[in-house]
């Protein structure tokens, strides 16, 4: 399946990140890009907060004016054709509600949404109002892509501790939406090695295996996937096969993430795992990064 411009040309997939940065590049649209251009995609990039964080968490951020938001997406559509979007931490009630408007308005053809709420710690990171206004943009997407403690927050129930739990959430979420979820088993208990997705949709669901990567190294693990699928999406004849790939990708990535020897904390995943040498990414060995006594979020 290729991807045409307005002239009828054939063109790599234009893929827009909407979502919040991270100045050390493991999460947010820094981590988005890389998962963009690792996918052959040429990805753009919409910025909703400046979020001052490494691999020990959050320190603070910044939210810059709603209006400067829609003048950023505007900027955007009003002159590149977009074929798939990607939107991650929208910060606030106002900007949820903004971008929903701007999605009716411009209406790509694949949204993908990565409603970035809770943070591992179980900490969350949007108030009521906002969490309500996600759910708004997940009736706009066509994957949504939760964690299980946001996955929970979305059908308003008990984070699920089984497998079983997990799927039937998803379930309400498509029904209540319309949307199609992939539900992410990472948080799961005794999982045996295993580390299983679904994705469910209203026709039914398709599982999705694959061996457990032992690692600390998985920040931004949910944006980047979120974001690999997006870039996938316009070249695959559906959201299974894009996904499938996604996740190959993604566990490569987890693999060779203690190789780029980034952070004393929670490291991020090596995006670029399949386009560089192994002989390549084992070449230097960084002195570890010196701690920082950061509270996690």
């Amino acid at each position: 399946m290729s991807v045409q411009d307005a002239a009828g040309q054939a063109s790599r997939p234009r893929v827009l990140s909407v979502a919040g940065t991270d100045p050390t590049g493991g999460a947010g649209i820094q981590a988005d890009l890389k998962a963009f251009a690792a996918h052959g995609a040429y990805g753009m990039a919409v910025v909703t907060a400046l979020v001052a964080q490494n691999t020990h968490g959050v320190r603070a951020v910044h939210v810059p004016p709603v209006d400067f938001l829609v003048a950023q997406l505007d900027a955007v559509s009003d002159d590149v054709t977009i074929d798939a979007v990607k939107i991650g931490m929208v910060a606030t009630r106002e900007y949820a509600l903004a971008i929903d408007d701007w999605l009716a308005r411009v209406r790509p053809p694949h949204v993908v949404l990565d409603p970035v709420m809770v943070a591992t710690s179980g900490h969350h990171l949007l108030d009521p109002g906002a969490q309500e206004a996600v759910l708004t943009l997940a009736r706009r997407a066509d994957l949504v892509t939760p964690n299980l403690p946001e996955l929970a927050v979305l059908v308003d129930g008990p984070v699920a501790v089984t497998w079983d739990e997990a799927l039937d959430q998803a379930r309400t979420l498509v029904r209540g939406s319309g949307t199609a979820v992939l539900v992410k088993g990472g948080h799961l208990p005794g999982d045996g090695g295993r580390s299983p997705d679904a994705l469910v949709t209203g026709d039914g669901l398709v599982e999705l295996d694959a061996p457990r990567v032992a690692t600390r190294h998985t920040h931004g693990t949910g944006c980047s996937l979120s974001s690999a699928v997006a870039a996938l999406r316009p070249r695959r004849a559906g959201w299974e096969p894009a996904v499938r790939e996604a996740k190959a990708w993604l566990t490569g990535a987890l693999g060779a993430g203690e190789g780029l020897a980034v952070g004393s904390g929670r490291g991020p995943v090596d995006h670029l795992w399949a386009l560089v040498p192994a002989e390549a990414r084992s070449a230097v060995r960084q002195t570890p990064s010196p701690g920082v006594a950061t509270a996690q979020s």
